[in-house]
């Protein structure tokens, strides 16, 4: 899929969603199923919309012949449940070998090393943090696994983060969809909460590039 296609159906997922829910019917629930175990399950797929796409669907919920609010609220988290589990698996058998790459084509060795970090200040609560966290997100469970965490724990953080962020973005879709402003300002808002989501990174890469320089200095 062309790249301008996928940021035409980012900003304008609440268009797309109807469209889907139209031509898809009751599939579009296994669509959204498969987005979200993607998204936080595969490390090649960290460019999935997120925050966003939790919103949107919210939304969708709370529109005319929408969605079933029930059947999401039941689905989407086990797909994220689901998702870090085969991701902290995938972490814990192939991802010492990963590391010790310089360079690979599929996993960009710069976001491996940010989520070690971010698990370094935040300890085990990183896999709740990371669920808001785009790319931070997707790597978590899998430099858990690396790192050989409990695999209680991890299922515990899993299980937790995985409900505070789905419940957090599709109700709050839910609630605030037919609201004036969202809904004539829909994109700016979906624009919004990605560049909300974006900054807690884009902090650290600005931190440590002034740390580095002021050390060079």
């Amino acid at each position: 899929m062309e790249a301008s296609k996928i940021i035409d159906i980012i900003l304008h997922l609440d268009v797309h969603l109807k469209s889907w829910a139209e031509q898809y019917g009751p599939w579009l629930y296994a669509i959204l199923f498969l987005i979200i175990f993607c998204e936080t399950g595969l490390v090649v797929t960290p460019f999935l919309p997120g925050d966003s796409l939790l919103f949107a669907v919210g939304a969708l919920c709370a529109g005319e012949n929408g969605l079933s609010m029930g059947l999401i609220l039941l689905l989407l988290p086990v797909a994220a449940i689901l998702g870090d589990a085969v991701n902290y698996s995938i972490g814990h058998y192939l991802g010492p070998k990963v590391f010790q790459k310089k360079q690979s084509r599929l996993l960009n060795p710069k976001h491996l090393e940010r989520t070690h970090a971010f698990y370094e200040k935040y300890g085990g609560k990183t896999i709740i943090f990371a669920r808001f966290i785009p790319i931070i997100r997707t790597f978590a469970p899998f430099v858990a696994g690396i790192g050989n965490m409990t695999y209680w724990k991890f299922a515990t953080y899993n299980v937790v983060g995985a409900y505070v962020w789905i419940l957090f973005f599709v109700i709050g879709g839910y609630f605030f969809a037919n609201t004036p402003f969202v809904k004539k300002n829909f994109t700016l808002v979906i624009l919004g909460i990605i560049f909300v989501s974006i900054l807690p990174p884009l902090f650290e890469v600005a931190r440590e590039y002034f740390k580095k320089k002021k050390g060079t200095a």
